[in-house]
């Protein structure tokens, strides 16, 4: 038993081994754009939404009701970013009901590679918002002793975001791997539904998480000077 669709090689390109994670991430991108633009092929004014649309709508409209939440304001952006990480995470942790379907999610490669990308993000978004000196500023509050504290922090959020995401589709699939060898029948489809639960939280908590980074790096710097009473 493989404990990471890495160790699986399904075919080869030219020589290059091209393994489950990388095959079963291009399956998921194949999938989110297909449906995506067979959603969006009649997208018009004068078109009433059909069944699919509507649902296309309340998930976007969920998204972005999440992100308003976190971040008044503008978050087109934040939109686009958090969104579609959610989306891949959960079609990833959705097509596990699929039979033979390895989620690229239970590969360390592609949490890392997700939370790395929550990682650059934050200081891009934060320095678009509050201008690059602004921004390294915030590694000196409150005061300029925690500047190696914020660092770390930094690099931890990484490793954290990566482990939990990592962990918890992991331990899920090999379970339900045992299971199936111990009880063909009952339990595989018990640990499917629990599976779908978990990477649907899953899913939003990275989601969140990322928008809650970037909500920090983008958030007006608080003035030092004390209010004044108003008359």
């Amino acid at each position: 038993m493989n404990l990471s669709p890495d160790q699986t090689i399904m075919f080869e390109i030219w020589g290059i081994p091209i393994n489950a994670t990388i095959f079963y991430t291009w399956v998921v991108m194949a999938v989110l754009t297909l449906v995506s633009m067979l959603i969006t092929r009649n997208l018009r004014p004068d078109v009433p939404p059909n069944r699919w649309r509507t649902m296309l709508e309340v998930v976007l409209q969920g998204i972005q009701g999440q992100i308003q939440e976190i971040a008044p304001g503008p978050s087109r952006h934040l939109l686009y970013f958090s969104g579609t990480l959610f989306l891949y995470v959960a079609m990833s942790n959705l097509l596990l009901v699929v039979p033979g379907f390895e989620p690229p999610t239970s590969s360390l490669s592609t949490t890392t590679a997700l939370a790395l990308s929550v990682v650059i993000a934050v200081p891009l978004f934060g320095i678009f918002s509050r201008g690059l000196g602004g921004y390294l500023k915030t590694y000196l509050e409150p005061s300029f002793i925690m500047l190696p504290f914020n660092i770390i922090a930094e690099f931890t959020r990484a490793i954290s975001l990566a482990m939990r995401l990592y962990g918890n589709i992991m331990s899920g699939a090999v379970i339900g791997v045992i299971l199936l060898s111990v009880v063909p029948f009952f339990f595989p489809v018990v640990m499917d539904l629990l599976g779908l639960l978990t990477g649907m939280i899953q899913a939003y908590i990275f989601a969140i998480l990322a928008t809650v980074y970037i909500s920090a790096a983008t958030a007006p710097q608080k003035s030092l000077q004390p209010e004044r009473d108003t008359p």
